[in-house]
């Protein structure tokens, strides 16, 4: 049973980070690993080559290799959904009926961006992508990390249903040269509609005669695109069985290949392979993902971390902490495990964040002299994504490699105040040069990390049913047949609209 696993674990002597790189002068390259363009290093972690055989031989209880094989083959490992999980498909990984179908579903998504580049279309000029969740998040963080400034079509991504997201758009933007592309699994998201109409009535007002034909729907149902009015051949299908907080890889990522160019898109889904090749041939103790979760694992359950912070020192990465929002708390926020039993252990951690340096001068200061423990994650790239003098990125690098020294270092002093504890872990990813392909593979990592985590808790990490909750209320409020929610909910609402 993991519960001896566990307490096994728990039982484990424990020194300090200091105390580890003393009685270990090869720690580094024990717990340091480089793969796909990027290096990692778990050396300021407290994993040990002890505490790496406890999680292994757990993980080999919980039967990860096999359950590794299950999503791969593509075999229905959302249990709950009845449904498999393929995003390893999109890149050519896994089962061999499902990577032929999303090769066929790409190159469809080629040859329209190569008809709107022959302007065989219209003459664009603007991208609208409308969305919400990984229909919208993906594409954005993809699109701040890759843009180079200089891109055929300007694209906007707007998921919020707050006017204020759309309207700056829609002023900014000329409608007769607005291609405007609808992001939705089931063509049935309430907010990413009522958005798509509000950019099909700009248009009618700006005297576009036809505008449903400026647009491209990317759907998992594209029966229901075409019912809204969507022209067939510009709709872009994407399988059922990738979930939105994977689906980047699919037609999803379609305004992002239009923008930056379908070969930025390829290498993209390269880098992500090369993650995922890895992931499925390299032992556990050598295992980058897996090593992530055991760590993740460990700070999470024994040392009792509610929160993990990820911070980007680089500017292009700022939506990474968001976007691992969404991939690691939807994935893994359960209370129940597989067979619908009390989940006896910690769920996901809080996933938070920001950009450094700027967060060294916000939040820096409770992950050195606060009273949570904090595990950090520092992401950093080597070369520079700018021209200005190297002052600037040597400095970033520099705060970067700091701040993880210091947390683990700390600093004794007589005035309590000025006292830092230190022993506080870390985790630092570099990539060698932000591109396509090295982001790739950063993104399929912490996919990998996520799913090894839920095998490690014994929970599906695919499906989402806490997020209908809210979307069931908010028709509730709206739906005028009587039903009232509680007391303080109803007057909010007569505060708001009225009686």
């Amino acid at each position: 049973m993991t519960s001896d696993h566990w307490q096994t674990i728990k039982a484990m002597p424990q020194l300090s980070l200091n105390q580890m790189f003393e009685k270990d002068g090869d720690r580094v390259s024990r717990f340091a690993l480089q793969h796909a363009g990027l290096y990692f290093d778990f050396s300021k972690t407290h994993l040990d080559e002890d505490l790496v055989g406890a999680f292994r031989d757990m993980a080999d209880t919980l039967g990860l290799s096999a359950k590794r094989e299950a999503l791969i083959a593509g075999e229905p490992v959302n249990i709950s959904e009845g449904r498999a999980a393929e995003h390893c498909a999109e890149r050519g990984i896994g089962n061999p009926a499902s990577v032929d179908n999303a090769h066929a579903l790409h190159q469809r998504m080629k040859s329209l961006i190569e008809v709107i580049d022959s302007g065989a279309l219209g003459e664009f000029r603007h991208i609208i992508h409308l969305g919400i969740g990984g229909s919208a998040l993906g594409p954005k963080m993809l699109h701040e990390a890759l843009k180079l400034g200089d891109e055929k079509y300007e694209l906007a991504v707007v998921s919020n249903i707050d006017g204020v997201a759309l309207e700056p758009v829609l002023e900014r933007f000329d409608a007769g040269k607005t291609l405007l592309v609808i992001a939705s699994k089931t063509f049935t998201t309430a907010e990413t509609l009522l958005n798509a109409q509000s950019v099909i009535d700009w248009m009618t007002e700006e005297g576009i005669a036809d505008p449903r034909g400026q647009v491209v729907a990317l759907t998992a149902d594209p029966e229901q695109a075409v019912e809204w009015g969507v022209d067939e051949t510009r709709i872009l299908p994407f399988s059922e069985t990738v979930g939105g907080r994977y689906s980047l890889w699919s037609s999803i990522g379609f305004s992002v290949a239009l923008a930056l160019g379908y070969d930025v898109f390829a290498d993209l889904l390269a880098g992500a392979a090369a993650m995922d090749r890895h992931f499925q041939d390299t032992p556990w103790s050598r295992n980058i993902p897996v090593l992530a979760a055991f760590a993740d694992q460990y700070y999470t359950q024994v040392r009792g971390c509610e929160t993990r912070a990820v911070f980007a020192y680089d500017e292009r990465l700022g939506l990474v902490p968001d976007y691992l929002q969404q991939l690691e708390m939807e994935s893994n926020g359960k209370s129940v495990t597989l067979d619908g039993a009390p989940l006896a252990l910690h769920s996901s951690p809080i996933v938070w964040g920001g950009v450094g340096t700027d967060a060294q001068h916000a939040v820096f200061q409770l992950l050195h002299q606060g009273s949570h423990l904090v595990p950090v994650e520092f992401l950093a790239v080597i070369e520079a994504g700018d021209s200005l003098s190297p002052a600037h990125h040597n400095g970033l690098l520099l705060n970067c490699f700091a701040q993880g020294a210091a947390l683990m270092a700390g600093k004794k002093s007589d005035d309590s105040h000025r006292n830092y504890q230190g022993d506080r872990p870390s985790v630092t990813i570099l990539l060698e040069e932000l591109e396509a392909s090295s982001l790739g593979a950063l993104l399929a990592f912490y996919e990998h990390r996520t799913f090894v985590n839920a095998v490690l808790l014994n929970i599906n990490p695919f499906d989402q049913f806490g997020v209908e909750l809210g979307k069931q209320m908010a028709n509730k409020l709206a739906a005028e047949d009587g039903n009232r929610l509680d007391a303080s909910t109803e007057e909010l609402k007569k505060r708001a609209f009225g009686a």
